[in-house]
């Protein structure tokens, strides 16, 4: 896990791309820090897992121009838009369940079940 955010933060070449501002603000929050980062679309999540299929069960932020939006798993309900990265990653961070502990290695144990 520390090498995917390594690889994010010095914006190594083989390394998904994303907004510097946003890895940098998530990777400030130490419960973030724990989970799996993937930017994509404009949008920064967070993992419970390193490998496909991945948890698709937590808050994320999507980026902006000016703000940045952060959102309930799937879309299911905008929990606020903050002008700032370091906002929007500690928004996150309150959203997050109380169980949410460090990522695991490999695919989220749960896929199999229909439970996300």
């Amino acid at each position: 896990m520390e090498r995917t955010w390594r690889m994010l933060l010095e914006r190594h070449p083989e390394a998904r791309r994303g907004d510097p501002e946003l890895i940098e603000a998530a990777y400030a929050e130490p419960r973030l820090r724990q989970l799996f980062p993937y930017p994509g679309h404009g949008c920064l999540s967070f993992h419970r897992n390193t490998d496909s299929p991945l948890s698709c069960d937590l808050p994320f932020i999507a980026g902006g121009i000016t703000t940045h939006t952060v959102y309930a798993a799937g879309y299911a309900e905008e929990l606020g838009e903050t002008r700032t990265a370091q906002e929007a990653a500690a928004l996150v961070v309150a959203h997050l369940p109380d169980d949410c502990g460090p990522a695991v290695e490999g695919p989220w144990p749960e896929a199999g079940s229909g439970s996300r």
